[in-house]
């Protein structure tokens, strides 16, 4: 199993505000080749995410970088695995947003976009992490059923 890496949950609250930023751009720019740019950029940011967690993403090395150090350490950690969730559900809907424009479905393109900066901005704004609460939904309906 492996190693449950723990994370200062102020790190991935500030990558939501960047992600909430470039969704934003890229549902200003709309379905253009301006913002498929944009989307494919939130989809460079979700990957490290979605795949390590979001202790390896660009974001999170500004946070530590930036940051951190002027707000000092957190009072308390959290699990790494429900943010990577809610990084995977981002890279999903990203890319979904992307492939679909590029195909010139805008639709989906809309849609998969909105959805990216609906969630981006409750965590940002509010601290609700959607991609965490689902993971952990899941989590618990696993183990009602073990």
């Amino acid at each position: 199993m492996a190693e449950d890496v723990q994370i200062d949950p102020r790190g991935y609250r500030f990558g939501a505000t960047v992600t909430l930023t470039v969704a934003v751009i890229a549902l200003v720019l709309g379905a253009t080749t301006a913002g498929f740019v944009a989307m494919a950029v939130l989809v460079a940011l979700f990957l490290p995410g979605a795949l390590v967690g979001p202790q390896a993403t660009l974001q999170s090395a500004l946070f530590k970088r930036l940051i951190r150090p002027r707000i000092g350490a957190p009072t308390e950690t959290e699990s790494f695995r429900p943010p990577r969730f809610a990084q995977q559900m981002g890279l999903g809907m990203s890319a979904a947003a992307l492939v679909l424009g590029l195909l010139g479905l805008d639709w989906g393109f809309w849609l998969f976009g909105a959805f990216v900066t609906v969630a981006s901005f409750l965590n940002a704004v509010f601290g609700f992490c959607l991609g965490c609460e689902i993971y952990l939904l899941i989590k618990r309906a696993g183990a009602r059923t073990a």
